[in-house]
């Protein structure tokens, strides 16, 4: 076995430790990023902030004359915190989607709040964002899967939702010939939509990663506001379809990740908008109001829950309905002009964090290998795929989640097993390796 045999099994642990660590809490999880002060805020060089981190976990917020408001969060990132350390406290949901899990993480703000760079940013280095980092984990990861007998697979689809119309990202020339996408649910009970481009990926080629992102970028709907120069005008879905299988263990292992730039919620008369770019506004508010009915109802533990009340909703639904684990990251900007929208998205990603998913379910098959994975190709654009080194431990899993009490997810449960000793269970067999 030796020290990398014991490392591997630390890693292991630690990603079930995690799921486990996630379950107690609740699923739904907000993170909070406060931008800094960019050229064209049009504000002095030694002017304070609205918005200020108090702490990695609260911040707080004051415009004007206006009394402050404190929030507190998951985790709290001030405006020098660097694309590297955001996602390092992403990369664990990236490793749920891999283990099998439908995992959602939105980037939610007003227009220039800086969700796009949060989620895209721009080029190959230190400025890359959430998603061309994702797929570099996918991609280090898969390499490690294929040594334990894992055969893996992924693909990538990429679409906008604007003005209520689903459009493909990835779709080939231009806006000429499109096709009609819709949200169907096929034999299996998998969301997906129809004619969209489902484009195989190895996600260790910098240069395929890089057109693909190119290729989105060309075709998302942008427009210059009295906001944002480059505002965009719909919400973004970038999903990964990952599997995995084992002919040996004959295992299929699925796991997704839906990573979600939504367009920035906006005052018209604030940002200027009129004709088009109007009626984009008042798409955009009306969608951002159904996520927010959507989630209140989750929150509120309603019998039904409005997911079909637009299209964002409705695709989103398995990642929402207590199948997934989800996580909301609060894009903030520091001017005191925006201190008003900034207090509506801090309002609603607070009652976000106290919504309670229930339960997540890890996707795996015992099958003959591939004997169900066939159809994911042409109509999967929502459950599809990968997974993790979970080695044939499924059962063992099962049992260790019973016996720390995991029965809800919810933050409220109570459970023997707390996630400060779960935690601490790991810090101290990290300390013994670290010894050596």
């Amino acid at each position: 076995w030796g020290e990398q045999g014991e490392l591997n099994l630390l890693k292991t642990e630690r990603r079930k430790m995690f799921n486990v660590i996630q379950e107690l809490r609740g699923n739904v999880r907000v993170f909070a990023r406060i931008r800094p002060f960019l050229p064209n805020d049009g504000v002095d060089e030694g002017a304070v902030p609205a918005v200020e981190p108090r702490s990695e976990f609260a911040l707080k917020i004051k415009g004007g004359e206006s009394k402050e408001h404190k929030f507190s969060f998951d985790k709290v990132f001030a405006p020098s915190v660097s694309q590297e350390k955001v996602f390092e406290e992403v990369s664990e949901f990236v490793q749920s989607a891999l283990d099998g899990y439908n995992v959602c993480l939105f980037s939610y703000g007003q227009t220039g709040s800086g969700k796009t760079h949060t989620m895209q940013g721009s080029g190959v280095g230190q400025m890359r964002g959430i998603i061309p980092r994702a797929i570099q984990q996918v991609g280090n990861y898969k390499t490690n899967l294929e040594k334990d007998g894992w055969t893996y697979n992924m693909q990538v689809s990429f679409l906008e939702i604007y003005n209520e119309t689903i459009k493909d990202l990835l779709r080939e020339g231009d806006h000429g010939d499109k096709p009609k996408h819709e949200i169907k649910v096929d034999g299996n009970g998998r969301r997906y939509v129809t004619e969209l481009v489902m484009r195989d990926m190895d996600p260790n080629n910098e240069e395929e990663v890089e057109a693909v992102m190119r290729q989105a970028a060309k075709h998302r709907s942008v427009a210059s506001t009295d906001m944002n120069a480059v505002s965009s005008r719909s919400h973004s879905v970038f999903t990964l379809h990952l599997t995995a299988s084992n002919a040996k263990l004959k295992q299929t292992l699925r796991g997704k990740l839906n990573l979600v730039d939504l367009a920035g919620s906006e005052r018209i008369e604030r940002s200027g908008a009129t004709g088009q770019r109007q009626k984009e506004a008042v798409s955009i508010n009306k969608s951002l109001s159904s996520l927010t009915t959507v989630f209140t109802a989750i929150g509120n533990k309603s019998g039904h829950v409005p997911f079909r009340d637009s299209k964002l909703t409705y695709l989103l639904q398995p990642s929402l309905s207590g199948d997934g684990k989800t996580l909301m990251m609060v894009n903030l900007s520091p001017t005191s002009e925006s201190f008003g929208e900034s207090l509506c998205s801090l309002r609603f990603a607070q009652a976000v964090n106290k919504c309670e998913l229930g339960k997540p379910k890890k996707s795996i098959e015992d099958n003959d290998v591939g004997s169900s994975s066939s159809s994911s190709s042409s109509s999967s654009s929502s459950s599809n795929s990968m997974a993790s080194s979970a080695r044939g431990r499924r059962n063992t899993e099962t049992r260790g989640s019973a016996r720390t009490g995991v029965a809800g997810g919810a933050k409220g449960s109570r459970s023997r097993s707390s996630p400060s000793k779960l935690k601490s269970t790991l810090e101290k067999k990290s300390s013994r390796l670290a010894g050596r």
